[in-house]
């Protein structure tokens, strides 16, 4: 399962670059994009975790349970009414066990479902439509451990995904839906079976005519083709902000202050410098850009200085939020980006096979004539997506960056 979201994401990306090299203007999407969408939905989630899953001799007599999900998904459609999606559904938070045995412990059971599938649309109405929804998902499961024993089992299998709903087309671009996602009971993984009710939209990309795009590619909005940066980011600085961002930073009476758009991990590094190599796809008019991208990073862990590097290829989402005569104003936003990293145990942590992702967000300014220079502040983040129970992770503290645009 692992090869094959690999797999599935390399073509994504291979697809859009490659295709794009016969296209002139990046005002236009590349053929595959312009067939593609991306889905949020959000909604209830219930997994009937309880006492049974516990060895003998271990229980509670109360849960605190999280109903509130996500799943996100990218689409690709093969005709009109058939798509290949892959994606992730989650809870907010763990499910949780309170006080085990009445002695003070309380552990919780994480569950992550990354998934590839296929959906077929049928036509009920003129802009309304029923569709069915099957394929294969990679479970994992976090159980827990009192005192050095295991009280509920890892667990890491392939389990079958289906789904039915309705859609209702509002025009070219958006979609609304109320879906319904399921995986069965494993009673061989002491699993019990996942539903997921929840209300959300797609948003599909829509290619725009020759003359728009040339109007678009004449226009005096900077969007640059090449950019080559170097990064250096120190764990002196701290690691707030990629708390912050991951909503766990502690704000006197508050535990999880911040934003929850990113994440941390148990490894930090101490010292990380990164060289970065990113290439426009696509730009809009004014405001967004897609761009592929290449990085090699070296960094040093924080508790015994181990040396490490990253290799990784990603895509680039650029907002350009402010433009003015001076510079232009930008956050950009990355993920999963396929990584090689030479190490799976760092600082006593498992963070996963060496096949991993990378991810990344930033804020940074274009500036001088002809916006030749390049300043960003990022983080950085290294994990598996708990595609695999080993998933500690790596935080890669603040980074500061100069780049050359070409």
């Amino acid at each position: 399962m692992k090869n094959t979201v690999l797999l599935f994401l390399m073509l994504f990306f291979s697809l859009g670059i490659f295709s794009q090299q016969e296209k002139k203007l990046k005002t236009k999407f590349t053929n595959f994009l312009s067939k593609s969408y991306y889905s949020i939905n959000l909604g209830g989630i219930f997994y009937p975790f309880s006492n049974d899953n516990l060895i003998d001799g271990y229980k509670t007599a109360t849960f605190s349970r999280n109903w509130f999900s996500g799943r996100l998904l990218l689409g690709h459609k093969l005709t009109e009414d058939l798509a290949v999606q892959f994606g992730t559904m989650r809870p907010a938070s763990w499910f949780k066990y309170d006080n085990v045995n009445n002695i003070g412990y309380d552990r919780s059971v994480w569950i992550n479902a990354w998934s590839l599938s296929l959906k077929k649309d049928f036509k009920l109405h003129k802009n309304t439509s029923f569709y069915a929804e099957a394929g294969v998902a990679n479970l994992t499961r976090f159980g827990f451990f009192i005192e050095d024993k295991e009280i509920y089992e890892d667990a890491h299998y392939a389990s079958l995904l289906y789904g039915f709903g309705v859609q209702h087309r509002l025009n070219d671009k958006w979609r609304l839906s109320l879906n319904g996602t399921f995986l069965p009971k494993s009673t061989k993984h002491n699993q019990p079976a996942i539903s997921q009710v929840s209300l959300g939209f797609e948003y599909h990309l829509q290619q725009v005519d020759d003359a728009i795009a040339e109007e678009y590619t004449g226009n005096d909005y900077f969007f640059p083709n090449n950019i080559l940066q170097f990064s250096y980011g120190t764990s002196a600085l701290g690691f707030g902000v990629n708390r912050f961002f991951g909503m766990s930073l502690k704000v006197g009476n508050f535990e999880s202050f911040g934003i929850p758009v990113f994440w941390v991990g148990q490894v930090k590094a101490k010292h990380a410098f990164s060289i970065t190599y990113q290439r426009l796809i696509y730009r809009s008019e004014k405001v967004f850009s897609l761009d592929w991208g290449a990085s090699v990073t070296a960094f040093q862990s924080e508790l015994t200085s181990e040396n490490v590097m990253a290799f990784s290829i990603f895509p680039v989402l650029r907002f350009y939020l402010l433009r003015k005569k001076e510079f232009d104003f930008y956050a950009n936003y990355s993920l999963i980006g396929p990584t090689y990293i030479t190490k799976s145990n760092i600082d006593g942590f498992e963070s996963g096979p060496k096949i991993t992702y990378q991810d990344t967000m930033g804020f940074g300014v274009f500036f001088g004539k002809d916006r030749k220079y390049n300043f960003e502040l990022r983080i950085m983040h290294y994990s598996n997506g708990n595609i695999f129970t080993g998933n500690d992770g790596v935080a890669v503290p603040l980074q500061i960056t100069l780049g050359k645009t070409f």
